[in-house]
């Protein structure tokens, strides 16, 4: 039972990273290379000068990740809540002035990857402060917030259950 609980689970989460533009895909992808040192990004993703500023952007932000892993906060508590908050609204800013994550949903799916399920119920307030900050376009500024449903919003509780599904970048074989 528990395995098919667990393969449901992943298809899930499989089709809902099939929902995400072919750019959040990717960034999704890369993020997850830098965030969780799957690799070297650069010799997978650094095809041009920009790719390789953009990456080095990302690797310089993602360091941070492991002392936000070990500081999230407890529900019910706002101790640490300053460096916590403070620290993943700033990566979170720079991931999304990047200009490839377009929703919620694809922000969300990243960063429960690399922050854990714990980490969830802080997802939307890092968001929308990132998404509402003034260097980010008024017209994307506007379609980011937009993306965050209701539900989302105001959830009562969060699913303490760690992701399956960690999407890798799959090479196309030369004919």
């Amino acid at each position: 039972m528990a395995k098919t609980g667990t393969a449901s689970l992943t298809i899930a989460e499989l089709r809902e990273f099939a929902s995400f533009t072919e750019a959040e895909q990717l960034f999704i992808e890369r993020g997850l290379d830098i965030g969780l040192g799957r690799g070297d990004a650069f010799k997978l993703w650094g095809h041009g000068s920009g790719d390789k500023a953009s990456i080095r952007q990302q690797y310089l932000a993602y360091r941070e990740l492991r002392a936000l892993r070990e500081s999230v906060p407890s529900d019910g508590s706002l101790e640490g809540l300053q460096d916590f908050m403070g620290t993943l609204l700033r990566v979170t800013a720079r991931d999304l002035a990047q200009e490839k994550l377009d929703s919620f949903s694809a922000y969300r799916f990243l960063y429960e990857r690399l922050l854990g399920a714990k980490a969830r119920p802080w997802l939307p307030a890092a968001f929308c402060g990132a998404a509402a900050l003034p260097h980010i376009r008024p017209a994307r500024r506007k379609m980011l917030l937009q993306s965050l449903s209701e539900a989302a919003a105001t959830a009562a509780g969060w699913s303490e259950r760690e992701p399956c599904f960690y999407p890798e970048k799959v090479e196309a074989e030369a004919a």
